[in-house]
């Protein structure tokens, strides 16, 4: 399949979509030393599109570990899932915050999986949350 480029239009909707926040850990754009890049959920190399449907804005950490991946293994059933979709799913649906703000936490194996395989808890993330919810920007508004 080929690969078409993403217009500057496209690439300003999915940033507003997002709330300038990356889809899985929920970093800020606004307030995060690592690039943002527009992910492709299902990587062109299984046959996903470069539609609408299947972007999602990512910051660098996540995108990096999801990579071309599409499952992953749930640590509490050892079930192979799939990752999780911002497209088709909700992100409180799968996720909170820990008590003390600073982890997200799984509700569902998908959730749990993909915080595993996409690292969403990296400390450098961990600590830019931890300021950010001093400066009082923390945990952001959906």
């Amino acid at each position: 399949m080929s690969r078409r480029y993403i217009t500057a239009t496209e690439e300003s909707q999915i940033i507003e979509r997002s709330n300038r926040l990356c889809e899985y850990c929920r970093c800020s754009m606004d307030y995060s030393a690592q690039s943002f890049v527009i992910d492709h959920i299902v990587p062109i190399a299984e046959g996903g599109t470069t539609t609408m449907d299947n972007l999602a804005f990512s910051c660098g950490g996540c995108n990096g570990h999801k990579y071309t991946k599409t499952q992953a293994t749930d640590p509490v059933s050892r079930e192979l899932v799939p990752i999780y979709n911002p497209r088709t799913q909700k992100w409180l649906d799968n996720f909170v915050w820990s008590d003390d703000l600073l982890q997200v936490v799984g509700l569902t194996a998908i959730g749990r999986a993909t915080i595993n395989a996409l690292q969403m808890n990296r400390s450098g993330v961990v600590n830019m949350r931890k300021l950010l919810l001093m400066a009082g920007l923390h945990p952001p508004n959906y």
